[in-house]
């Protein structure tokens, strides 16, 4: 059973209001770029030039995540996509590995879907799969940065992310969105840990957990 989270004083009145805040600041600032990036996508991807997507949100509600289109739409054949690797363009990558992709999520952020610090949202497709200790990473809003991505982000395994994820929940407080803010902006800058789909990234979550479901039940059989 999940463990109910105390909402806290911080989180109330003082997360959501600097989320508002700094995703606003940070649409303003950066919409010389944010315009740039625009036509950048439109002509090198094409339309759509925003990529939307289910994701998992606070108390397991479904939101629209936004996020900069980096793949093309090219078939093959038969009308089907092609596989990600190679509809995943050079600019895609770059977009990827600085987390330019990412920019259009400080909306997310502003109407409250989401939090500049939290964990990671993730597909529709891997609720099923988790266990009640890891559904505690819901309790909040998921966020564009979390304790996972600075400590690892896909490197590590399935199951260290969703204990940063849970640790996190459970000690929410100021002092320690400030110290993963910090190290954000570090692992951006020395672009770490930066993986691309299909490539040094841990396999999608539901196929892991169906896998070792399926070798759990071999090793009692």
């Amino acid at each position: 059973m999940v463990t109910k989270r105390k909402s806290g004083l911080y989180e109330r009145f003082i997360k959501r209001p600097m989320d508002i805040m700094l995703s606003l600041i940070g649409l303003i600032v950066l919409s010389p770029l944010l315009i740039v990036l625009v036509i950048l996508v439109k002509t090198k991807l094409g339309a759509p030039i925003i990529f939307k997507q289910n994701r998992i949100g606070r108390n397991e509600k479904v939101f629209k995540l936004y996020k900069f289109r980096s793949m093309t739409n090219q078939k093959d054949q038969n009308g089907e996509l092609l596989p990600d690797n190679l509809r995943l363009t050079k600019f895609g990558k770059f977009l990827r590995s600085t987390s330019l992709d990412e920019l259009p999520e400080l909306f997310n952020i502003f109407i409250g879907n989401m939090s500049i610090v939290g964990p990671r949202p993730l597909v529709l497709q891997y609720l099923q799969y988790f266990n009640e200790t890891e559904r505690e990473r819901h309790q909040v809003r998921p966020g564009l940065t979390g304790n996972a991505q600075v400590n690892g982000r896909n490197a590590i395994k399935w199951e260290e992310r969703f204990l940063l994820d849970v640790k996190y929940v459970q000690n929410l407080s100021f002092i320690n969105d400030l110290k993963i803010l910090i190290k954000t902006i570090k692992t951006v800058v020395n672009r770490e840990n930066i993986g691309e789909r299909n490539k040094n990234v841990a396999i999608d979550f539901d196929k892991y957990r169906i896998e070792q479901r399926r070798n759990q039940n071999e090793s009692k059989g």
